[in-house]
């Protein structure tokens, strides 16, 4: 289940890593944004492995777009959730505003017919 949120880098926590009980080497990044609802809310995603680099050059108060997965699990009776990113785009100011058409210039009327071909019309 893949969705999609828009908001407010409101905060980058520090990276963490460590070494798995398999031996391999792990590392992740969380980060916090606000939403931009009515009810702002704010969402704590996590980036694992070298989707960290997703979150270089990203600056609080940036508004971004974050794709990511749900993911929940068991452990002891209890239930715990996930909220993997797995790309962040910047949201531009205008993004999602119309393209205005292109300025109307004289070289866009088409000339006018030849005389001799003002008979030629089938009305």
């Amino acid at each position: 289940m893949a969705l999609s949120v828009k908001g407010k880098v409101e905060q980058i926590l520090k990276p963490e890593s460590g070494v798995s009980r398999a031996g391999k080497e792990w590392k992740k990044q969380e980060f916090v944004i606000e939403t931009d609802e009515q009810y702002p809310r704010k969402v704590c995603f996590t980036l694992f492995g070298e989707k960290v680099d997703l979150i270089n050059g990203l600056n609080s108060g940036e508004e971004i777009e974050v794709s990511f997965n749900l993911e929940s699990r068991e452990y002891n009776g209890r239930w715990f959730h996930n909220i993997n990113a797995w790309k962040i785009d910047k949201v531009t100011a205008d993004e999602g505003m119309p393209v205005p058409p292109p300025e109307f210039g004289m070289d866009d009327i088409p000339p006018e017919p030849a005389d001799d071909a003002a008979g030629d019309l089938p009305f």
